[in-house]
């Protein structure tokens, strides 16, 4: 990459950075703090909810868990499986909502939210940025995972493939794993990033111009890509599934992770039973969730089937996975110096404390 285009994402990252200096970090108008009010509906998931662990209470530290989520991550909050297990140990749940994940790590470095879930590109720019955060437990990959992202296109639109949007302006949120999408979306086409016009604009912001046919090219994922090929306004050029990703992960602020063990064991644990339980009941998932993001099922169908659910493990298989994607970054010029990705995870031992035994290390 060219000495030019090297500082400019120098200067943005430096931007980036300064969101993450507590006292100077603006939330995004996008955020918006979700208090835990709603009635959850009866499901077969809560009815089986059991304490498993022998948890002692005097050994949790914090009496509140604060939890951000993002729109497409809504199950957890909805079943309420985090209240049922942790209302009786004294331990209340408040969650917090977000437009996407560099605006969930922005919250957590200044002490919004204890936990949370992201891709696998968020958490390497707060972490070069200064954020104190951890890796607490890892997505599970299915033959499913990435088909919920997409580069999308108007259905009318003359672009046929990646290699046709050099010189186009694409949209979609910078730091995001839409970002990672992209840049190797654009290396096996055989383009570099900077043949592209970024416009950096968070996906459900950018959603409703490209529905109204505004946006050329759209880097996009569920729920949003959902909604706009049910409205027949999308034509995806490709899909990120077969992406050499590691996935998503639950991010925790350091100290909270090595405060909170026990309580880590617990969330982990409801979390991975509620989403397998998901994964085998998708159309009963589908209406559960639809009322509550206020969209018609047909679109939350179609989410459900192309979502992967489960945890697995952090080992170091996956930190390797993970270091490999900050190197890429690094090489592609968008961080400024190498990351260490070893330095944001728990050691060995407080892993093996956090993690249940259910939870499967693939």
């Amino acid at each position: 990459m060219v000495a030019t285009v090297k500082t400019q994402y120098f200067k943005i990252f430096h931007r980036f950075k300064l969101l993450f200096v507590p006292g100077l970090l603006t939330l995004v108008t996008s955020l918006t703090l979700v208090s835990c009010t709603e009635k959850s509906p009866k499901t077969e998931t809560q009815s089986s909810v059991t304490n498993t662990l022998d948890t002692k209470t005097s050994e949790i530290k914090t009496k509140v868990l604060h939890m951000g989520y993002q729109q497409a991550g809504d199950l957890i909050r909805v079943t309420k499986v985090l209240e049922t297990r942790l209302e009786p140990l004294g331990i209340k749940v408040e969650w917090a909502q977000f437009a996407q994940g560099p605006q969930l790590m922005e919250a957590m470095n200044v002490g919004k939210i204890d936990l949370g879930a992201v891709g696998e590109t968020p958490p390497i720019f707060a972490q070069a940025a200064g954020a104190q955060i951890v890796y607490i437990v890892g997505s599970r990959r299915t033959e499913k995972t990435g088909k919920g992202s997409a580069i999308a296109v108007p259905p009318n639109s003359p672009i046929k493939s990646v290699k046709n949007i050099k010189g186009q302006k694409v949209f979609f949120q910078r730091a995001s794993a839409g970002h990672y999408f992209i840049i190797r979306a654009l290396e096996d086409a055989g383009l570099k990033y900077s043949d592209i016009k970024v416009q950096n604009i968070p996906t459900m912001e950018s959603s409703a111009a490209f529905i109204q046919g505004n946006i050329p090219v759209w880097v996009t994922n569920d729920p949003y890509l959902a909604i706009a090929e049910k409205a027949g306004k999308a034509r995806v050029i490709l899909n990120a599934q077969g992406l050499d990703t590691p996935g998503g992960y639950y991010v925790g602020t350091k100290q909270f992770a090595i405060d909170n063990p026990q309580l880590l064991q617990i969330v982990i644990e409801e979390i991975d039973k509620i989403q397998r339980w998901a994964e085998a009941h998708p159309q009963e998932t589908a209406k559960l969730i639809a009322p509550y993001q206020k969209l018609p099922l047909d679109v939350m169908d179609l989410v459900i089937s192309r979502r992967s659910y489960g945890l697995r493990a952090i080992s170091p298989e996956l930190i390797k996975e993970q270091q490999r994607i900050a190197d890429y970054f690094y090489k592609n010029g968008l961080l400024p110096k190498p990351l260490n990705v070893q330095e944001a995870m728990l050691t060995s031992e407080q892993y093996a404390a956090i993690t249940p035994p259910t939870i499967s290390q693939k």
